[in-house]
């Protein structure tokens, strides 16, 4: 019986270490955004979660874009995937996003809270 238990906690344990999702903080002057992802991000389809601050202060109803892109090198086009974040009411804003391939993608976050316009830069690896 004790056997039982003791592979049933590892196998738990094994898989939350391998199901480690992603996060990310980025900052530009008093604008703070939290980006995370249940998961690790992949090629496809991504469901992706911000937080957005600023001068601590949660933002709950501003308007908030995202947009990814891989600069154009030998051999590849320039790539580019927008995506219109959707306010979950409590300071969060989700949407899906899409990387078209592996490699390091820029990471642009527009947010537009009462007519003041901010632009976040971050980066990802995938």
């Amino acid at each position: 019986m004790k056997i039982i238990k003791i592979a049933v906690i590892l196998g738990l344990m094994s898989s939350l270490a391998f199901s480690a999702g992603f996060e990310k903080d980025a900052k530009r002057k008093d604008m703070s955004v939290h980006i995370s992802a249940e998961k690790s991000l992949v090629v496809g389809g991504n469901k992706v979660t911000l937080s957005v601050t600023h001068k601590k202060q949660v933002l709950k109803n501003a308007e908030v874009m995202v947009k990814v892109f891989m600069p154009a090198m030998p051999g590849m086009p320039y790539m580019e995937y927008k995506a219109k974040m959707v306010s979950n009411g409590d300071g969060t804003y989700t949407n899906n996003i899409q990387f078209a391939m592996g490699g390091t993608w820029q990471v642009h976050i527009f947010v537009n809270n009462n007519g003041k316009k901010y632009k976040i830069k971050s980066s990802v690896n995938l």
